[in-house]
């Protein structure tokens, strides 16, 4: 596994990152979930993303069991805040109140004294960014959270936040995480140069667009009866994906892959982990099959040719726009 900075901190992340999103604490059995932790812990992955809204924290609760035999200082734990975590008023978005608040009952669910990277899940339009910034700020200073960063915030939204933040001298964001991946590229026009001139890190998240990128779906032919996609819970992030044109150019995109001496999967996140401003590309598991292979993209380099043959796949199908 290699590591990188994340941002301009001095914070190494795991190039392959877990995350929980729709598994741990929902579709994926306890112990099922918890193996998986620790299969990526064991094979040097050290970040780990959760969220409170997770199964409104249930997913908290089982990142924290898992990690609890090991040492703390060990491995990078992430968590977010902004999604409804109750009906009242205050009990979402950005404020000074649900920010503290939160952070309080994610360090209970975790089973933690700190929390490694705290992240704004969306940004609040209801609420002055320079109360966002300072509630952030004095939890570092608490010492219940080590770094701050958001999460699918604009380019205008991470400028804003670092003006702000330079000028009442507060400790700089360090990360965003958006969804980025071959068929989801908007963060290049202007999120990524931003991030990289303001010194955030990208933490990307939907590395394989929900499995699209695994060749497990493939034009013309039936969903697999055992994959996402046919659960009916979950298929709404996956169905705009599956379309004979999407699916032809992930036909031949495995054929480079194959070429290569890859998977596809690992194709996909070793092409996002070109990009010198992204720090990490988490991935979701349900199987230790998909961790042991998807980890092996971890250092894969892919020579200007190949990147020039995956552009000209992905140029095929450039109007292309998901729902997610």
């Amino acid at each position: 596994m290699k590591y990188r900075n994340l941002g301009r901190s001095g914070l190494k992340v795991s190039e392959i990152s877990l995350g929980s999103w729709l598994t741990y604490g929902t579709a994926v059995e306890k112990q099922t979930a918890i193996d998986c932790i620790k299969y990526a812990y064991d094979n040097g992955v050290n970040f780990f993303d959760t969220a409170n809204a997770y199964n409104r924290g249930a997913s908290e609760i089982v990142v924290g069991e898992a990690l609890k035999d090991y040492a703390r200082e060990s491995y990078v734990i992430a968590t977010k805040l902004y999604f409804p975590m109750g009906d009242g008023p205050n009990d979402k978005g950005l404020s000074r109140k649900h920010i503290v608040e939160q952070c309080e009952a994610s360090l209970k669910r975790l089973g933690a004294d700190y929390i490694d990277l705290y992240q704004c899940h969306r940004f609040d339009p209801e609420v002055p960014l320079e109360e966002t910034l300072r509630a952030l700020d004095d939890l570092v200073s608490q010492g219940k959270v080590l770094y701050a960063g958001v999460s699918e915030w604009s380019a205008a939204q991470i400028t804003d936040a670092v003006h702000i933040g330079k000028r009442l001298n507060l400790r700089p964001l360090i990360s965003n995480q958006p969804i980025y991946n071959m068929l989801v590229r908007y963060i290049e026009k202007e999120v990524l140069p931003t991030s990289v001139k303001e010194g955030l890190g990208q933490i990307v998240f939907s590395p394989l667009a929900q499995g699209i990128l695994s060749g497990k779906y493939k034009a013309g032919q039936p969903i697999p009866s055992e994959s996402r996609a046919a659960n009916s819970d979950i298929n709404r992030w996956i169905s705009s994906y599956l379309q004979d044109d999407v699916l032809g150019c992930v036909g031949k995109l495995d054929v480079i892959a194959k070429d290569q001496g890859l998977t596809l999967s690992q194709l996909a996140i070793a092409w996002i982990l070109r990009q010198p401003g992204v720090s990490s590309a988490i991935v979701g598991a349900s199987r230790l099959t998909q961790i042991e292979e998807n980890i092996q993209a971890s250092g894969v380099t892919l020579s200007p040719d190949v990147v020039q043959a995956i552009d000209a796949v992905l140029d095929e199908i450039n109007g292309f726009v998901p729902i997610w």
